[in-house]
């Protein structure tokens, strides 16, 4: 399911990789923005609370303390009126090519999500950036709830094509 970017063949403009039975989930998109511009849309809140999250929700932050050890709260607002509580702690921040956060939430009295995700800025020509998230789960069953229970690859690809229309802003 990798739709191609005019002009790139050898770069898919979105991938995914979310294999049953692994506890890992990968995301890959190609953006027509700079690498710097890229991170910095993941680096601020004024920034992340434009374009985090899928089409139907929206999301509030109610803290970003942008280095290693700092916390990152939000909240995201489903269509019917469940909020989704996100508490991340930023382990390694490395401007512009990595960032690295443990990541905990779930729904307002429900079970919990807890993964590592590692965020990578990649320079292309033209340019363009490829960013990849992959997100490691404390098990396979827990990957596969948070893809059935909370439609985390559908998620995946409305909040990175959410940061491909707000990059175009940006730029």
């Amino acid at each position: 399911m990798a739709a191609r970017t005019p002009g790139i063949a050898s770069e898919p403009a979105l991938r995914l990789v979310a294999e049953s039975g692994q506890p890992t989930m990968v995301l890959t998109r190609v953006f027509d923005a700079p690498r710097r511009l890229v991170f910095e849309a993941h680096s601020k809140p004024e920034h992340v609370s434009r374009w985090w999250g899928g089409r139907r929700h929206r999301p509030t932050v109610c803290e970003m303390d942008f280095r290693p050890g700092g916390a990152w709260r939000f909240v995201l607002h489903g269509p019917d009126g469940t909020d989704y509580p996100n508490r991340s702690v930023f382990i390694e921040v490395v401007k512009p090519e990595r960032i690295v956060f443990s990541h905990g939430g779930g729904r307002e009295g429900g079970p919990g999500t807890h993964f590592e995700a590692t965020w990578t800025f990649d320079a292309l020509e033209g340019n363009k950036t490829r960013a990849t998230a992959r997100m490691v789960f404390e098990s396979a069953a827990d990957r596969e709830r948070v893809v059935e229970e909370f439609g985390a690859i559908e998620g995946g690809h409305q909040t990175l094509g959410r940061l491909a229309g707000y990059l175009a802003k940006m730029a």
